[in-house]
């Protein structure tokens, strides 16, 4: 009993070190949406598919400012370690009042581990984005990112489970004076109402950091996943 208190301090202490950070710089802030469906299902032992399509709405919630489709593979290696590949068509909104189209493969290797009553959880993703392949200035020149996210879930017994997470964006191949410029943090619980309907409930702060005048995005998220 004891122990589970002291995990549950660990777990509010994390949500509130993420939320209620003081920026140090002027930031711009928006709120936003994000809605998408997921289908998962399995291919043979261990190898799983998934499809997932996303709508992020962005300016306080009144416009469409992107959406895109994700294909992937995911492989169980053990109990441990898991496997992921994706690939995602992407649209996203310019200044310019257009759609850009933007191409994403990632691979991602994962790491749980149970510490009862928690689940800890770690991915580190290898992402390589294209944008405007032809017609960017920079001609399509991919965008290399090394992404760390550490998660950490709480685990009930029940039907929903509260989980809180932290990633951090680290550019590859652009010039840049700091190991990341992104940071995003999440609290949300997942609700499972049957073996093959889940729904996730989240709220999300990203912030820009290391820039001039970075940007802070308020994120509220719903998402439905369905497994075959």
């Amino acid at each position: 009993m004891f122990l589970k208190q002291v995990w549950l301090y660990v777990f509010l202490a994390l949500a509130a070190g993420m939320f209620f950070s003081i920026p140090l710089k002027a930031q711009v802030n928006d709120a936003g949406l994000w809605t998408s469906v997921k289908v998962e299902t399995k291919l043979i032992k261990k190898l799983n598919a998934s499809i997932l399509q996303e709508f992020r709405f962005n300016e306080n919630i009144t416009e469409l400012g992107a959406f895109y489709t994700e294909a992937g593979l995911d492989y169980k290696i053990n109990k441990h370690f898991q496997v992921e590949v994706n690939y995602r068509f992407s649209q996203k909104r310019k200044v310019e009042n257009y759609y850009s189209t933007r191409h994403r493969f990632s691979i991602d290797l994962r790491y749980s581990k149970k510490l009862k009553p928690f689940e800890l959880k770690y991915r580190i993703r290898f992402q390589d984005q294209n944008e405007d392949i032809g017609r960017s200035e920079d001609g399509g020149v991919a965008e290399l990112y090394l992404r760390n996210k550490l998660s950490l879930q709480w685990d009930l017994k029940k039907a929903y489970t509260p989980y809180v997470s932290v990633e951090l964006f680290s550019p590859l191949n652009y010039p840049r004076y700091y190991a990341f410029d992104n940071i995003r943090s999440t609290a949300g619980v997942e609700y499972a109402f049957t073996k093959h309907h889940k729904l996730d409930l989240y709220y999300m702060i990203h912030k820009e950091v290391n820039m001039s005048q970075p940007y802070t995005y308020y994120v509220v998220g719903i998402g439905y996943v369905y497994k075959l």
